[in-house]
């Protein structure tokens, strides 16, 4: 067990972090606004946790990064995001559908081409040697997963109270919710700041994780596979992008070992090594098109609660 977890405690992080960038991309898409705006709140949360890390509050190399330090910095970098959200979140959030998505992309590229610029960002090169509060990958797993079950309570107990069933009117029928009192611009940027804040605070964690951070982290490829989390889990239930998080974070390397099976044709397993992201692609293909609300829907998990009873 102990040599399982050692070989496999990068990916075991990587899938938690996937589960929870999910979440922050549900969280809008709860209230009908489909924004691909994630990944920047991520890169600055990133950058906030990298740039304090080694020239705010440094410590000596080759130390350990006091965990305190680190959930602090999480905070100021979800708080940061929070009124970054706002800000991008009024006037974006006029726009709907499409348009919404666009002006969401522009705004990670701006992002990027400032970070890619900026000296305080390390430009080009980004930030290297941040600091890491554990010796082992496996150990993120003690702020991870308490971090990843606090959003799922959180997303459960969203889609019961008043607020939550607000996104979900506004999702179906923007005007019809409008008629009946509920204000959508309040909401639709309220949504848009919880994701904000999320990202934020996993971007912090995932610079120590990582141990570097460039612009590279913020793109529009990223943006795309944040999305596919969403859509291929399931965009009808938090359980969707937690799934479809992990799934997909997993799939490349799940695909890399299956060309190491011993017996394996050499052809096949040449296949498998240098094709594994068009199959990653076509499994995406496949799945847009044999489940088009996603893998998780809340239709699915109302027939498995009554097989179970």
């Amino acid at each position: 067990m102990t040599d399982f977890f050692a070989t496999y405690g990068f990916l075991l992080v990587s899938m938690t972090f996937g589960a929870m960038l999910g979440l922050s991309l549900y969280l809008p898409l709860m209230a009908g606004q489909l924004s691909l705006a994630s990944p920047g709140f991520y890169a600055v949360g990133g950058y906030i946790a990298a740039i304090a890390s080694t020239k705010v509050f440094p410590v000596e190399p080759g130390q350990p990064y006091p965990i305190l330090l680190v959930l602090l910095v999480m905070l100021v970098a979800g708080l940061v995001n929070g009124l970054l959200g706002f800000v991008v979140g009024i006037p974006a959030l006029r726009l709907r559908g499409i348009y919404l998505a666009i002006a969401t992309i522009a705004f990670v590229e701006i992002l990027r081409i400032l970070c890619f610029n900026l000296e305080i960002t390390g430009g080009a090169v980004g930030i290297f040697g941040i600091p890491q509060p554990f010796a082992q990958p496996i150990e993120y797993l003690w702020i991870t997963l308490p971090l990843l079950l606090l959003s799922m309570v959180f997303l459960y107990r969203l889609e019961k109270i008043r607020v939550g069933r607000a996104f979900i009117a506004i999702r179906e029928d923007e005007l019809a919710a409008d008629a009946m009192g509920i204000n959508p611009t309040y909401f639709k940027v309220l949504a848009f700041v919880l994701g904000a804040v999320l990202a934020g605070m996993v971007g912090a964690l995932s610079a120590h994780f990582l141990n570097t951070w460039n612009s590279r982290q913020g793109t529009f490829d990223v943006s795309i596979v944040h999305l596919t989390y969403v859509l291929i889990g399931g965009s009808r239930t938090f359980w969707g992008p937690v799934l479809g998080g992990m799934v997909f974070t997993a799939l490349p390397e799940v695909l890399r070992a299956m060309a190491d099976i011993p017996g394996l044709p050499l052809w096949l397993a040449q296949f498998l090594r240098d094709s594994r992201l068009i199959l990653f692609g076509l499994i995406i293909v496949v799945g847009t098109i044999f489940f088009p609300k996603g893998i998780v829907t809340p239709e699915f998990l109302n027939r498995f609660k009554r097989s179970k009873l």
